[in-house]
């Protein structure tokens, strides 16, 4: 058990160094002097990078029957390109550089929930006790770094970022390594994965759902300076989010284990429509800081029952892949797709409008939750009733 300490560390400080990223890259490339469209074609990268990085490194990481690994090999190569990225000032070099760097620091956050997920069943402890810790370092990180920057000053985010992750590396190593499946993996395998059929019908559904969640992540920013409000707010914003996020993951191992997946997935579709509809009505900035308390109820009761659920449908073998498909569709797909639309929308009407149009998006994602959970039960139901008799 004082082994999951250290991957509750790693989780805690590799999360830290992704909100540094997160956070304060763009503040970073405006600081360079960069144009706002140079500074979104570079924040386009991290998403696009992930798409085909995610999968892959979940693949290996199954192929070669080792999370931890495969998860210290993304951590420390993030560092090292980390390194030669903040030596660049010119635009056109950053793009493969920035690329080649979240062609490693995207996938081990999912490597790490992988881990996680994987320790929980093995060690027979909570998926989200484990889980919240990676919550929580970002939570406190997006304050502390703040400060922390304003004080060394923006030109060395490098240093805060790489020393956030330097002692992620060192918990990983420590960390315990899943057990690994005795059934060999090929390729072909993986790509079977890509036929079956409930998989592929649960990420078209998903991702409706995850569009909204990635378009807030680009522009809520924007939204409270609009409403009047300033990078203190957003920096509450996201903290009071996040430690919601952490409570619900805590305390998961009693809110979730009374229904099936779907059922708290479908839940969880309604709080995001709940969110985006009062967040197109709030009349200043304050008002959005109540509404975050919902980020947390809805990200974290989608996010881990989702893992769960896909881990019901992938073979024991490929859980890794699947995890990683999972969120490069959660994360990268819908990042991509969901910057360019909202840009889009914000740029041809207005920011109250795009939250409309989430309310929207969220709505259908609603109802497709309800009625894939109606066939999928409907199947497994009949699939049981054949089998007893």
């Amino acid at each position: 058990m004082q082994s999951v300490w250290k991957l509750k560390g790693m989780l805690f400080f590799f999360h830290a160094a992704m909100t540094i990223i997160i956070s304060y890259l763009p503040v970073y490339f405006q600081f360079l002097g960069l144009s706002g469209s140079e500074i979104g074609l570079l924040l386009a990268v991290g998403p696009a990078a992930a798409i085909i990085a995610q999968p892959f490194w979940g693949f290996m990481s199954d192929r070669w029957k080792t999370v931890k690994r495969i998860l210290l090999l993304c951590l420390t190569s993030a560092m090292a390109i980390g390194f030669i990225l903040f030596q660049i000032t010119d635009f056109i070099l950053m793009l493969p550089v920035l690329y080649l760097f979240f062609s490693f620091m995207s996938p081990a956050g999912g490597l790490g929930d992988s881990l996680a997920q994987k320790i929980s069943i093995q060690r027979n402890v909570s998926f989200g006790s484990i889980r919240m810790w990676g919550s929580l370092g970002f939570g406190i990180a997006s304050l502390a770094g703040g400060y922390l920057l304003s004080y060394i000053g923006i030109v060395n985010i490098y240093y805060v970022y790489a020393g956030f992750l330097a002692v992620a590396i060192v918990f990983t190593w420590f960390a315990p390594d899943s057990e690994p499946s005795k059934k060999p993996v090929q390729l072909l395998h993986a790509v079977k994965l890509l036929k079956n059929k409930q998989l592929l019908i649960f990420f078209i559904l998903i991702l409706s759902i995850s569009l909204t969640h990635r378009m807030n992540d680009s522009f809520m920013g924007l939204y409270i300076v609009e409403l009047g409000g300033d990078e203190s707010i957003i920096g509450m914003a996201w903290f009071i989010g996040v430690v919601t996020e952490a409570l619900v993951f805590a305390f998961s191992v009693y809110l979730f284990s009374r229904f099936h997946p779907l059922t708290y997935i479908t839940i969880a579709a309604a709080l995001y429509v709940l969110r985006w509809f009062l967040m197109s009505l709030a009349p200043d900035p304050t008002f959005l800081l109540y509404v975050q308390v919902l980020h947390g109820l809805a990200f974290a009761t989608f996010y881990l029952t989702a893992f769960q659920f896909v881990t019901k449908l992938v073979p024991e073998e490929l859980e890794s892949t699947g995890h990683l498909l999972f969120i490069a569709v959660f994360f990268g797909v819908s990042g991509v797709i969901g910057s360019i639309l909202g840009g889009s929308i914000i740029s041809t009407f207005d920011i109250k409008n795009l939250y409309y149009l989430m309310s929207g998006l969220a709505l259908i994602g609603f109802v497709s939750s309800m009625t894939y959970r109606f066939f999928y039960l409907k199947r497994m139901a009949s699939l049981k009733t054949k089998v007893e008799s």
